[in-house]
């Protein structure tokens, strides 16, 4: 969408790290954005703010990431005169030139001429026995329960994956005051030296890392690298769990546990608005399409954050700046010129920035790979789909008996990703096991289409859009 001579609607869906600064440079351009949260306050996944009244301390909460997450949300403080903040909102579709909202369990339309989509990310989930008992959770819900609800997960702990998220997770969750029995961990030791090079291009984030696994051993907690296969163990909840190593088996008792292996852009509204996706190697996902400054293939639309590309939030603060440098660019702003050329520099320098960051997301998927494996070897009778409840076994037959060679198809075959979360949880397992199945790689496979809403709404808002419309 071309910018008219009206005063123009900008909306920016998200209050993370790549929302807020996209917002703080849209003001000081003095234009007054909309900022559409779906969270009750400001700061997104990793600098999530908890309820009021909650008494630890940032440093307590967000550890060496606190003095980050108090720029942000003074920042976002700041920028509240001058925005209009929509918290509690769900963004469930986007049309061209419309969004369509849930506030209050009530549908609202709201226009755009322009928008910036920080539509952030998700765990990646790759199933495993014992999957879906009570108990166990996704590294990111056991972080929601610790910043936004002021817990932790009760009893003993355990934290199994893979990414640098399972050491961030289990030093605060110590920190808090939690059991944590044991931290089991996918990747192998040779797998992070190989990635060396690359981890110390960012030499503070990677002693960060170090720091966390040091402390960890320091408080007498087991670290297991290398592990295999995890199975989870109970009737009405979780109790055990068993793990492999090298051949040998171990088992602990437990009473929660919190698995994840890195992250999952969160593309859905992307797709709705009509960008073009395209197959990431890195992320191992469709993606967006972006430039440099993030411009999507649809004239008025732009991508900041994880939602466009895992990169972590210092990465996602750069690109929601050089996302609203490039929407003021477009529409002309500033008009002075030794402004503009400023502006030039500052997002040449930005998309440089964001560049040298790529280097360092390499070396992390070096060192902590998923375990797609997990997948690809599991047993028939592994429930994949938790919704519909569609087995590893459904899957394999609607490939080998009924010729799937396309998710879609599978989809429509076996109700796999039909269900409330739309394949965010099972889509990248159900890819793995076609792919495993049918002998073609992930990118041959194809994507699970989006379609509206994206995430479950009361049938009265869905009834009120259609009104509307």
């Amino acid at each position: 969408m071309s910018a008219s001579s009206s005063t123009p609607q900008i909306v920016i869906v998200g209050a993370g790290p790549a929302g807020v600064r996209a917002a703080q440079t849209l003001v000081e351009a003095g234009l007054k954005p909309i900022v559409i949260d779906e969270n009750r306050r400001a700061g997104g996944q990793i600098y999530r703010q908890p309820p009021p009244g909650f008494v630890r301390s940032k440093k307590e909460l967000y550890g060496f990431e606190a003095a980050k997450a108090e720029a942000l949300h003074s920042s976002f403080d700041q920028l509240r005169a001058n925005i209009d903040y929509r918290p509690d909102t769900l963004v469930w579709n986007c049309t061209p030139g419309q969004l369509d909202l849930l506030h209050t369990q009530r549908h609202h339309a709201q226009p755009y001429t322009h928008l910036i989509l920080c539509t952030g990310a998700l765990d990646r989930v790759m199933p495993f026995p014992g999957w879906t008992l009570p108990g166990v959770y996704t590294l990111g819900a056991a972080q929601v329960a610790l910043k936004a609800q002021g817990c932790v997960l009760d009893g003993r702990v355990v934290v199994a994956g893979s990414g640098p998220l399972l050491y961030l997770l289990a030093y605060q969750y110590v920190k808090a005051g939690a059991n944590v029995v044991a931290v089991l961990d996918t990747a192998r030791f040779g797998g992070k030296l190989r990635a060396l090079p690359a981890l110390l291009r960012q030499p503070a984030t990677f002693a960060k890392g170090l720091y966390f696994m040091g402390w960890l051993r320091a408080k007498g907690i087991p670290l297991c690298d290398g592990v295999d296969t995890i199975a989870a163990d109970g009737e009405h909840t979780i109790q055990s769990l068993r793990w492999t190593r090298g051949g040998k088996t171990t088992a602990i008792a437990c009473d929660a546990l919190a698995t994840g292996f890195g992250l999952r852009s969160e593309t859905q509204l992307a797709e709705l608005a009509g960008c073009r996706l395209v197959f990431n190697e890195l992320n191992q996902q469709w993606l967006p399409q972006r430039d440099d400054a993030g411009r999507s293939n649809v004239p008025g639309i732009y991508l900041a954050g994880d939602g466009s590309g895992i990169a972590g939030a210092d990465a996602a603060e750069l690109s929601g700046r050089a996302a609203a440098l490039a929407l003021l660019q477009d529409l002309g702003l500033p008009a002075n010129a030794a402004a503009k050329t400023a502006m030039a520099s500052e997002s040449r320098r930005l998309a440089h920035s964001l560049r040298s960051n790529l280097q360092f997301r390499q070396g992390l998927e070096t060192a902590f790979p998923t375990a797609v494996h997990w997948a690809r070897d599991c047993a028939d009778d592994l429930v994949i789909c938790r919704c519909e409840e569609i087995t590893a076994g459904q899957l394999r037959r609607g490939v080998l008996q009924e010729g799937a060679v396309e998710i879609n198809r599978l989809k429509a075959l076996t109700r796999v990703g039909m269900g409330r979360c739309q394949g965010r949880v099972c889509g990248a397992a159900a890819v793995e096991i076609l792919s495993q199945a049918s002998g073609l790689s992930v990118a041959e496979t194809g994507r699970l289409r989006v379609q509206a809403p994206v995430k479950p709404i009361p049938v009265s808002a869905a009834l009120a859009a259609e009104e509307q419309a």
